[in-house]
């Protein structure tokens, strides 16, 4: 049996990666998470999501690490998690009614079998025209603090939505799992 880790302390990926019914650990890679300069924000995904796997990978070369992030822009700038409510409310009134571009990366390394594969998969989202209201609401029955975009689309943030454009939704929640289970077969993981 493989050891599978996933780089990451995000219980969202831990939840999706629990869907697989696979025995894995977390471990967070504590990397610098800074956008470069002139770094697109599928670039900035992609790279985050090797880095994260590197650093694991190093550490357990044996293990096949699964390194995961996600970035979104609207008008070429990057959207965070807004860590408070009042920052969400904020930026859910500033992208009401507009699109969001999201990239969810994805990378399994496995150090000693010098295995090394990424993807991103792009998607966007569209919220509703929102009153403020309903951000006030929505605020106040969920926490998206620690949501990009200030949306649980998992849950009630879904309400808020007036489209997703994505051929995989675990995408939509930070982690691939079609892309993620592609690579698993290809390399014999599980």
């Amino acid at each position: 049996m493989n050891e599978i880790i996933l780089a990451s302390s995000s219980k969202y990926r831990q939840e999706l990666l629990r869907r697989l019914t696979i025995n894995f650990i977390s471990i967070s890679p504590n990397i610098d998470e800074e956008k470069f300069d002139n770094e697109n924000f599928e670039d900035l995904a992609r790279r985050l999501s090797n880095e994260k796997a590197q650093v694991i990978s190093k550490k357990y070369p044996s293990a096949f690490v699964i390194g995961s992030d996600q970035t979104a822009e609207y008008k070429n700038k990057e959207v965070r998690k807004p860590l408070n409510k009042e920052k969400a409310f904020l930026q859910l009134k500033e992208l009401s009614g507009q699109t969001l571009n999201f990239f969810s990366g994805v990378c399994l390394k496995n150090y000693q079998r010098n295995i090394s594969i990424d993807e991103v998969v792009k998607f966007s989202v569209t919220y509703k025209k929102l009153s403020e209201k309903q951000i006030k609401n929505y605020l106040e029955l969920e926490d998206p603090t620690n949501c990009v975009g200030s949306i649980k689309s998992e849950g009630l943030g879904i309400m808020l939505l007036e489209e997703i454009q994505c051929n995989d939704p675990t995408a939509v929640i930070g982690l691939p799992l079609i892309k993620l289970s592609q690579m698993f077969e290809k390399f014999g993981v599980i």
